[in-house]
């Protein structure tokens, strides 16, 4: 087996798990992120993904596992919605973050727009946690759901294992690459904010300005009698 491969920062806590694990910790914590419970999901996936792409473990095996584990899991959430209910979500939600308001707020996304959220949830941190729970409290059918979550999961697993694969051995200068621009990424980011919120402040400020009121002249000659 080649030599292990030295994961940078984040990815470096599941190293040990790969080491002994393998496989199973890729499924098993795929499984269980995917129907609530917090577990570093993505992570090993990137993580087991840069292995492949140095030779200790196979991609292939390492997509088709992480796909079944992501969809098994939803299905375990969209079960424990559906059939437990709103008031066990919000019970046991408190425990993974899923408060009533992010529930209302969440509901509120799956009835606009369905399969849509369904298939971009899996992108998006805390939602990919809650999405089969949440199709489940709002009934969306199995069958639907089975597909858009299918499609999400393929597409989640299809972009993290290529990118990891593709990183492989080089994964610590990409990564240490990132952390040297990381900075200026964020100011960039920091000044785009300051400038859209002074734009904002500038428009409702010429808003204000630009409304004369109601008429008060009080010098107008009254009409004529």
């Amino acid at each position: 087996m080649s030599a292990p491969v030295p994961l940078p920062g984040f990815l470096n806590s599941l190293a040990p798990l790969l080491d002994h694990w393998g496989y199973l910790a890729v499924g098993g914590l795929l499984f269980a992120e995917d129907f609530g419970v917090p577990a570093p999901g993505e992570t090993v996936l990137i993580a087991a993904s840069v292995y492949a792409g140095a030779g200790r473990m196979n991609i292939v095996a390492v997509a088709l596992i992480a796909f079944a584990a992501a969809v098994l899991g939803d299905n375990v959430g969209y079960a424990i919605g559906r059939f437990g209910g709103r008031t066990l979500v919000l019970r046991f939600g408190k425990y993974v973050l899923l408060t009533e308001a992010r529930l209302a707020r969440a509901e509120g996304f799956f009835t606009r727009h369905g399969g849509k959220i369904v298939t971009v949830a899996r992108f998006i941190e805390g939602l990919r946690q809650a999405n089969g729970i949440i199709a489940g409290v709002t009934r969306m059918p199995w069958s639907r759901f089975l597909a858009f979550n299918a499609l999400g999961a393929a597409l989640w697993v299809g972009a993290w294992s290529t990118v990891g694969y593709l990183a492989g051995t080089h994964i610590t200068a990409i990564y240490n690459q990132a952390n040297r621009y990381a900075l200026y990424l964020l100011a960039a980011v920091a000044v785009l904010i300051v400038a859209l919120v002074v734009r904002h402040r500038r428009r409702g400020s010429d808003a204000a300005g630009g409304d004369p009121g109601p008429d008060t002249d009080t010098d107008s000659e009254a009409p004529a009698q």
